[in-house]
């Protein structure tokens, strides 16, 4: 079972990366319509999905509250696209109010969280089932990662040592299948040039 002192942790570095986010986008004027690191999304896509996402943790944290096992967006997949598809085209204000007001949220629904619901789960947009302190660490590398993809002067040297550390656990574990595998070990012992990843996750 996880600590209160695992879950307020988290919660301080969501909170420290949320206001860091809301802060730079506060401190410029981009166009909705400008293109993101993300192919396919502009600006606009991105600020409404991190706001929607929000409001899925938010969801899977009141439901893991209750006892209640729910899927992460309403309508699945799709229903997530509706949902960002609906909201790009709004004007940059709103979509920054939106992103702040939205992540805000997350606390507020933790707070009514008893130690034992921290290892309910709740249901992702795909992989297998998440407990609710799994769902806070997926929100911390969605914000983290995001903040970057957005283009604006957020590089990686800025990460939270946690999210550098979960990542690369992560994605090392499967870096060989996303390779020729000749060519990743030819560049790892400093032998041939970096080879073409195949996207991750």
């Amino acid at each position: 079972m996880r600590t209160p002192t695992d879950v307020s942790e988290v919660l301080e570095r969501i909170v420290a990366a949320h206001l860091a986010l809301v802060a730079d986008l506060r401190s410029r004027d981009l166009d909705p319509g400008a293109t993101t690191r993300l192919p396919g999304w502009s600006v606009g896509h991105l600020l409404t999905h991190l706001a929607r996402n929000a409001d899925s943790v938010v969801r899977r944290l009141d439901a893991s509250a209750a006892g209640v096992v729910v899927s992460q967006y309403p309508g699945g997949a799709e229903g997530r696209a509706a949902e960002i598809e609906a909201g790009r085209h709004r004007s940059y204000p709103e979509l920054v109010d939106d992103v702040e007001a939205s992540g805000a949220a997350i606390a507020v629904s933790a707070s009514r969280l008893s130690p034992d619901a921290w290892s309910f789960e709740t249901q992702p947009v795909s992989g297998p089932p998440q407990s609710a302190l799994t769902v806070l660490h997926r929100r911390l590398r969605e914000v983290v990662l995001h903040h970057t993809d957005l283009d604006i002067g957020f590089t990686p040297a800025a990460w939270p040592p946690v999210v550098v550390d979960e990542l690369l656990a992560e994605v090392l574990a499967g870096v060989a299948g996303r390779a020729d595998r000749s060519a990743l070990a030819g560049w790892l012992v400093d032998r041939g040039p970096a080879p073409v990843l195949a996207p991750w996750g």
